[in-house]
């Protein structure tokens, strides 16, 4: 990889995220992070995201902050589509206009889930809910700004800290004695070390090549980064079990039932297919994600 330039510095929404807090170590290596809170960058305020940009005049932008409460976004879309495309669009117009990469991270959300088979970068996009909505229009919003930019779509994503699926079902398994989870969903669970571990490649190959602005013409647009490998949110949940277990089996742990998506409704539509294909990270960036089990056992473990 080339040198970072002294003056060089990576502008990290997020860092206390799920994907932020992974990333926070290990973009050091690029050149100085600064990784402003919500206090000092609000994503839902325009005017402060151009100002922080403007200040810190980042050689790349890493955005995995997102609005990602799906179902509290139906009925708050203002402020979903504020996080979700207006911030990412000043993103990409400022970094426009200092020569700096955006990396923004997105979602199997911005598909119906109607098809049978893993999507592709080029398939239709067809959002369902308001969430998945406001996602694409913000990938939609970088790439018209004009800016070099990667877009990372991604799927039930997970990890030893934050608000996520594994955390939540591990507890309840623990709480009750049975759990009914939704089987007729399928996915790959990605576990945000391996997508943090995936973008500091990504950006160290670009960094190898060039200048980023110039290498992201090449190389930019939107990857497929999910785990390897596919499931349902109840396969997930009990091969989580499963792992707990076989570490603690003096722990009572509750049964899994599954369930419909009818039968357990939210307000916000979920696709029934999120699988997704990442051939083209692997061809392009020569990096296959991880399979979800070999993820899941050493998350168990460090829980």
């Amino acid at each position: 990889m080339a040198a970072a330039a002294p003056e060089a510095k990576i502008l990290l929404t997020g860092s206390t995220g799920q994907v932020g807090g992974e990333l926070l170590p290990r973009l050091s290596k690029f050149g100085e992070v600064v990784a402003p809170g919500r206090d000092a960058m609000d994503l839902a305020n325009v005017a402060s995201v151009r100002e922080v940009i403007r200040a810190v005049r980042p050689r790349w932008i890493v955005n995995p902050a997102a609005y990602t409460a799906v179902d509290k976004a139906e009925s708050e879309p203002e402020l979903a589509y504020a996080i979700n495309r207006d911030a990412v669009r000043v993103m990409g117009e400022e970094a426009r206009a200092i020569g700096a990469g955006v990396i923004h991270f997105s979602t199997d959300y911005v598909f119906d889930g109607a098809g049978d088979r893993p999507y592709v970068e080029t398939d239709a996009t067809n959002p369902v809910s308001v969430y998945g909505a406001s996602k694409l229009a913000g990938e939609r919003a970088l790439a018209e700004s004009g800016a070099g930019h990667l877009i990372f779509r991604t799927s039930w994503v997970y990890g030893a800290r934050g608000k996520n699926f594994l955390l939540t079902i591990l507890r309840l398994a623990r709480e009750r004695e049975v759990v009914r989870v939704v089987a007729d969903q399928h996915g790959a669970p990605t576990w945000s070390r391996d997508l943090a571990v995936m973008t500091a490649h990504a950006m160290s190959q670009c960094e190898a090549i060039g200048d980023v602005a110039d290498v992201l013409v090449q190389l930019g647009g939107v990857y497929h980064t999910t785990s390897s490998g596919e499931t349902t949110w109840h396969g997930f949940a009990t091969e989580a079990v499963r792992l707990v277990r076989e570490r603690e089996p003096e722990v009572k742990l509750a049964d899994l039932e599954a369930i419909t998506t009818a039968e357990y409704p939210t307000p916000a539509r979920r696709p029934a297919n999120s699988r997704m294909n990442t051939s083209k990270l692997a061809s392009c960036f020569g990096w296959r994600m991880a399979d979800w089990r070999e993820s899941l056992r050493k998350v168990v473990a460090e829980l």
